[in-house]
């Protein structure tokens, strides 16, 4: 037990809680895997964040979220393991460096790729000391001993084992294919990494002359620049229109080039004239038809997007200035009959906003189709399946899945993993390996490197030492047990894992996956640098303090859903906070020199006592159920209502009479359940909020090192009690009923009135009367009368809470009239109340498969509403007299 034990501050000052705690857990090692055979492992992987800059608030929804189901499956005795590290984020991050290189003076290409690759590391490791700041600030359980990076020696083997197996496999090949090009970055992206946006757009209509003919043929285009790579004109073969013209050859304007009109089944009749230009270099489906027909493939473009000698006099030009440029000089030659406005998705890079170019290169490809079938005839099996939450999300999977290309996995980059392939300097021949040829001075290594999704694919397994698979880690914490991440990446990445674990593991990487959404500012919209509306984490963790933000984080939406950022809903938690706080140091302050051996529930309990102790079993019932499913939102306000309404406005103030009493016995009873509510209730609030918990738990009379160690709090069967819920119950109603006459007539709590209360039965007035001390704190009459049967004095307010009456003898303090219209707006609540119930219960649909405790309830409502209603009709008819 802490020698701090009763010295809270006066104020909860978030900045100093949290100071220093997360070191104290640290050389604790309370976040390492314990390895322990006793009990069972438990595993998370982080995913890994980029290095290319700090962690937004998106990061600590998802890293929070991890930390909560960490801390609590720790507490429940798992032998846990949070596994964290970092992405190299090949684009991204090269295109930082190069900027950073830029406002040097400097180049990668004037450093080279050796150098280049040094200055790389050394951003690697400045942001990946930004991150793990961050990460301490969140305050985040990670078991740092076991940390990675996608491109450390490790990773880099697994990647190399996982290239090398597929490639003789045979799903890995290399070939010249239309892929989607970056020309600001230089390099190809997989269709996943393409953004596509509506923009103004235009359609260009043009007539491409027939050779030795006075015909045309129509067609038109979006990108008029690429025509100067067509090869053919293509038409449906059963389009009557065109039946002449098959086989006969047509003009390329501007170029010159002579071209077949081919009849393909792709060609769709309807849309506009059911001509299309084929351009085999610069369209996907146009590199189809052009394998089909052995048509030329013409490149008329550089990488960066300028166009090349293939183009002609337009040589040089930037792509959309060749498009100006050639749109006026094929409407001054009449090709060019009419520009349609007309808007259409355009494709730009995810990484660097540049519109993306179809373009025909030479790339190495996964072949998805056997790989895609193995990982979807997986999720047959419940034994087997990796369980989508909420499970709407496994059909966005299996859209995808079902309609999976190959992916492009080759990169024109420098930073990654080297593609281990070399090319033979005088044969052409292709070595791949794990290793470098043994005669290396006559291979040549292939420049590019793989897609950064490549790595990432196997962070489950790479991370606990795969392809090693006698790996200790391996054996005991894979599969791992859920991995959480946003929607948004199921296809960047969860599907990726999916497949490629089955294919490696012959099993599921994690065997749940947890989606949420996106954080959006208040008015709903995403956040982004161009709106301005962005939000530093750290920020809010300046003002308000990491258990704050946390809990908004964590209780603000359901899974999959959104989450809207308000100011005002982080500070109604900060408010939670100090209200934690107050009601622990008023707590602490009563419970000088009380020790841990001193806490004893077997005393004489009140009905507050036994009340507290039930709902607290009905709080770790919820709170468990609902946070093992998830539902953290569902779990948090249970707890937060337990906390503020239930421990703070009412046992703590029920509590004070014991306490500020003459009566040791009492005192000790009441400070051995405040100690044991306090102390549960804190468990059950630590993942949620770490730094107070653990500040005032370590200064509670406790066992144990840390509350991120101690034990998650079990359902005590002797602690619950149906009575004294129900005793408590009526005894609060009566309590808010006097407070709320009282203030509908100004009559303040200081002031004493006289209070009468009609109870049903004699077994009621004993229950009033053993709590009459309660009454009389809570109530202040100058004269409390409890009775059977009392009646109703003339001049009165009257409530009727379950089983009595409540009169308040107002004379000169009440109206009469407002009286009758207050009692006529609750007769007509209870009129409603009466009338959902028994609707409900004539409803034989409900009566037949709803269960019988339930059918049992509405029946109690029932009895109960009808009593109500009766009673205000009574007064209502004695005061209309």
């Amino acid at each position: 037990m802490s020698d701090k034990q009763n010295q809270l501050p006066p104020k909860y000052n978030p900045q100093e809680v949290e100071a220093g705690r997360y070191q104290f857990w640290l050389d604790g090692k309370f976040f390492e895997a314990k390895d322990d055979p006793e009990k069972e492992p438990y595993s998370i992987v982080i995913p890994p964040p980029n290095v290319t800059g700090r962690l937004h608030l998106g990061h600590a929804w998802d890293t929070t979220m991890q930390d909560t189901i960490t801390r609590m499956k720790r507490m429940q005795g798992y032998d846990v393991l949070w596994l964290p590290g970092m992405d190299h984020a090949g684009i991204a991050t090269q295109a930082k460096v190069e900027a950073k290189l830029k406002e040097l003076g400097t180049s990668r290409y004037e450093l080279g790729r050796e150098k280049f690759l040094e200055k790389s590391w050394e951003w690697k490791e400045e942001y990946a000391s930004f991150i793990r700041s961050q990460w301490e600030k969140l305050g985040l359980g990670l078991d740092y001993s076991r940390e990675r990076f996608t491109l450390d020696e490790g990773l880099s083997e697994a990647v190399r084992e996982v290239f090398v197996r597929l490639y003789e496999k045979g799903l890995i090949y290399r070939g010249e294919y239309i892929i989607n090009w970056d020309p600001s970055t230089k390099t190809a992206l997989s269709d996943i990494e393409v953004i596509y946006e509506e923009i103004p757009g235009k359609f260009y209509h043009m007539r491409y002359p027939i050779k030795d003919s006075d015909e045309t043929i129509e067609i038109a285009t979006t990108r008029p620049e690429t025509m100067l790579g067509d090869t053919a004109v293509a038409v449906h073969p059963k389009d009557e229109r065109y039946q002449h013209l098959i086989g006969k050859t047509v003009i390329l304007p501007i170029v010159g080039r002579e071209m077949q009109i081919v009849a393909d089944d792709y060609v769709d009749m309807e849309l506009g004239s059911g001509a299309v230009k084929i351009t085999p270099a610069h369209d996907p489906n146009d590199f189809e038809i052009g394998n089909r027909h052995n048509l030329e493939r013409v490149l008329v473009m550089n990488e960066d997007g300028t166009m090349n000698e293939n183009a002609g006099k337009y040589q040089g030009l930037d792509r959309f200035e060749c498009r100006k440029q050639l749109v006026k000089d094929l409407q001054e030659q009449g090709v060019l009959f009419e520009i349609e406005e007309r808007p259409h998705q355009v494709g730009h890079s995810e990484r660097s906003g540049a519109v993306v170019e179809p373009y025909l290169s030479t790339q190495w490809f996964v072949k998805m189709e056997p790989l895609a079938e193995s990982a979807l005839k997986m999720q047959d099996s419940d034994a087997e399946k990796v369980n989508f939450v909420p499970e709407r999300f496994e059909k966005t999977y299996f859209n995808w899945m079902d309609n999976i290309r190959d992916w492009c996995i080759s990169r024109q980059l420098w930073w990654g993993h080297r593609i281990p392939a070399w090319y033979h300097k005088v044969t052409g021949e292709i070595y791949v390996g794990k290793e470098t040829p043994e005669d290396v001075e006559n291979w040549e290594q292939d420049e590019d490197v793989l897609d950064t999704w490549f790595s990432s694919a196997l962070w489950p397994f790479s991370t606990m030492g795969w392809p090693n698979e006698e790996s200790a880690d391996l054996k005991r914490y894979f599969p791992t047990n859920v991995l959480v991440t946003g929607y948004d990446i199921i296809f960047f990445w969860v599907s990726r894992m999916i497949f490629q674990s089955k294919e490696f593991m012959n099993e599921r990487p994690f065997e749940d996956t947890l989606l949420h959404g996106l954080i959006r500012d208040a008015e709903g919209r995403k956040m982004s640098k161009s709106l301005g509306n962005g939000v530093d984490p750290m920020d809010v963790i300046d003002k308000y303090g990491a258990d704050s933000l946390r809990y908004f984080l964590m209780t603000g939406s359901t899974p999959g859903q959104d989450l809207r950022f308000h100011w005002e809903r982080i500070e109604s938690t900060w408010n939670f906070a100090n209200k934690v706080w107050n009601a622990s140091r008023f707590s602490l302050m009563n419970m000088e020199g009380f020790q841990y051996e001193d806490i004893d529930l077997t005393g004489d309990l009140t009905v507050a006592d036994r009340w507290i102790l039930s709902r607290l079993n009905e709080t770790i019932d919820h709170v468990t159920r609902n946070a093992d499913k998830y539902e953290f939102g569902e779990a948090g306000r249970y707890l937060y209502n337990f906390i503020w309404d239930e421990f703070c406005d009412w046992y703590i103030e029920m509590a004070k009479l014991a306490l500020y009493g003459e009566d040791e016995a009492k005192k000790n009873t009441t400070r051995s359940v405040l100690a044991h509510v306090l102390d549960q209730t804190m468990r059950m609030l630590h993942p949620f909020m770490p730094f107070i918990t653990e500040e005032i738990w370590q200064q509670l009379p406790h066992e144990g090192a840390s509350i991120t160690v101690s034990e998650w709090p079990k359902v005590n069967p002797a602690f619950d009690d149906k009575k004294a819920v129900s005793e408590m119950q009526r005894l609060v109603a009566i309590i808010k009923s006097v407070r709320n006459s009282r203030a509908e007539v100004d009559t303040p709590m200081s002031k004493q009135i006289e209070i009468l209360i009609s109870a049903e039965n004699e077994e009621l007035v004993q229950e009033l009367e053993k709590n009459r001390e309660y009454l009389e704190r809570f109530c202040n009459p100058s004269s409390l009368q409890i009775a059977e049967d009392i009646a109703a004095p003339d001049k009165a307010m009257t409530s009727v809470v379950t089983g009595a009456e409540i009169f308040l003898p107002l004379e000169g303090l009440i109206d009469f009239d407002k009286e009758i219209a207050r009692l006529e707006n609750e007769l007509a609540k209870w009129n409603k109340e009466v009338e959902r119930v028994q609707k409900k219960l004539s409803n034989q649909g409900f009566i037949s498969k709803a269960p019988e405790s339930l059918v049992e309830e509405e029946k109690q409502k029932e009895k109960d509403y009808l009593d109500k209603q009766a009673k205000v009709k009574a007064r209502l008819a004695e005061l209309k007299q």
